[in-house]
């Protein structure tokens, strides 16, 4: 899958371009070169072997609405209906590598967002608008495939959901589907779905009709979605394609059949609400360890394959910053610790908004830690492994 196609649009309240000159002093550097009008574009950005295309269009009236399909806070819907400057930003997906595009797409992006006043962008493949700050954090923190794409679920006549993603066609990949999922498993297939499409991203995803195993024996393949929707439905189901592209890929398991119950399984416990009494323990756990904890992080190797973890309390606006807030439990893989507060970097991104997002650095103070973890070279320790250890290694 590949084609120059527009995939950001930078929207702003001014109707006319930018002058020339702002934009070579701002985009051209030794390893980036800025042509102008070349193939009807305002300018072109070069660097290595990618080449991204911007245009400008200019609106006599505000858009005034936006559709409810795109994904945005308030403030940033009505910064966006109230554009008249378009900014159209297009690429080659897939060249040189399909993450790389993507990349120098978004960076081209900051760069005009800077150099304009109340820009907003949006992504076309994933109808996600975009903040500034929001643009910044997706080019500078660790990659996290959920600000890339956007995840839908539909009810189909058989009372199961249809679950598929927008965004992933940026990377020159089809977008995936699922089938036949319960309501509860929603989240579970939500983060199945993270998982495959960041190696789908990175060029790493299965190829179609490959068949790959889980970690735990289980085993799905990917077909051609006129393959694996064929047999599925009646004509009634059809109807819910309308307006969704055919060319993408259908999630089945290894025998090809549409029961992904057994597959979703191992990812339900993630999404298991922890009881009270259980939080309680982990808390109570947390203080009498912490000092145990905190001290052996200080005394941790430069070159030792420890990780330290705390969980803490976030608050977060779902709805935006009238809405009313919310509270996650996010956990931070701690870099420093002084005296009574950690900085650390975020081991993943908040699930109801991108306030907090994966890699993201944070200061938590001692007093919120209601849970601690440990891992060495990449194996999480059980919590009787974590003390045995904190408690063996305590100085004498």
């Amino acid at each position: 899958m590949s084609g120059r196609k527009d995939t950001y649009i930078v929207a702003t309240s001014a109707i006319e371009p930018l002058a020339a000159q702002a934009i070579t002093e701002a985009f051209e550097t030794d390893d980036v070169k800025v042509s102008f009008g070349e193939d009807g574009a305002l300018f072109s950005v070069r660097a290595d072997a990618s080449r991204v295309d911007v245009t400008f269009e200019a609106r006599t009236e505000a858009l005034g609405w936006t559709p409810e399909l795109l994904t945005g806070t308030p403030e940033l819907r009505a910064q966006l209906e109230q554009a008249r400057g378009f900014y159209r930003v297009s690429f080659e997906y897939g060249v040189p590598q399909p993450s790389v595009a993507v990349f120098e797409a978004l960076w081209t992006v900051r760069m005009l967002v800077e150099l304009l006043d109340g820009a907003v962008t949006l992504d076309t493949t994933s109808f996600k608008i975009h903040s500034p700050q929001d643009v910044e954090e997706i080019t500078e923190l660790d990659f996290d495939i959920r600000d890339h794409l956007t995840i839908h679920a539909m009810e189909l006549s058989d009372q199961k959901l249809w679950v598929h993603t927008h965004g992933l066609t940026k990377f020159a990949s089809p977008e995936v589907e699922m089938f036949g999922i319960a309501e509860d498993d929603l989240p579970a297939a939500e983060t199945f779905f993270h998982e495959l499409c960041t190696d789908l991203a990175f060029g790493q995803g299965p190829q179609p009709r490959q068949v790959i195993a889980t970690s735990v024996g289980l085993a799905f393949t990917l077909l051609p979605s006129e393959e694996g929707r064929a047999t599925l439905y009646t004509s009634n189901d059809m109807e819910a394609f309308a307006g969704h592209t055919t060319g993408a890929l259908t999630v089945v398991s290894g025998e090809g059949k549409h029961t992904m119950g057994e597959i979703l399984a191992q990812y339900r416990e993630r999404f298991e609400d922890e009881s009270e009494e259980e939080a309680r323990a982990m808390a109570a756990r947390a203080e009498r360890l912490l000092p145990a904890f905190k001290a052996r992080f200080q005394r941790k190797g430069l070159m030792e394959a420890l990780t330290f973890q705390v969980r803490a309390p976030f608050e977060t606006h779902p709805d935006g910053d009238a809405g009313e807030a919310d509270e996650e439990q996010l956990w931070v893989e701690v870099i420093q610790w002084n005296d009574s507060s950690l900085i650390g970097k975020l081991v993943d991104g908040g699930q109801t908004s991108t306030e907090w997002r994966k890699g993201s650095h944070v200061e938590v103070d001692d007093s919120q830690i209601n849970a601690i973890g440990l891992s060495r070279e990449g194996k999480s320790l059980d919590p009787d492994e974590v003390e045995l250890l904190l408690q063996a290694e305590r100085p004498a």
